[in-house]
């Protein structure tokens, strides 16, 4: 691991402890994205689900009730 991140810190022209900090960042920080590209995923993932396995007034009382 040591030697793939001084790598990628010189490919990046950073600093091996600069390169671990982008690294950590990355991986712990949240992304944010707007509500209009979230609003777009959620349309994408309610087109992939069947209709009739799943139906709106379903999913309102699952979503009251909490996941398990």
């Amino acid at each position: 691991m040591y030697e793939r991140l001084k790598v990628a810190a010189e490919v990046h022209r950073r600093s091996l402890n600069s390169e671990i900090i982008v690294c950590l960042e990355i991986m712990l920080m949240p992304t944010r994205i707007s509500p209009g590209e979230r609003l777009e995923r959620t349309r994408q993932l309610r087109a992939g689900l069947n209709p009739k396995k799943f139906q709106a007034c379903d999913i309102a009382i699952m979503k009251r009730q909490g996941r398990p």
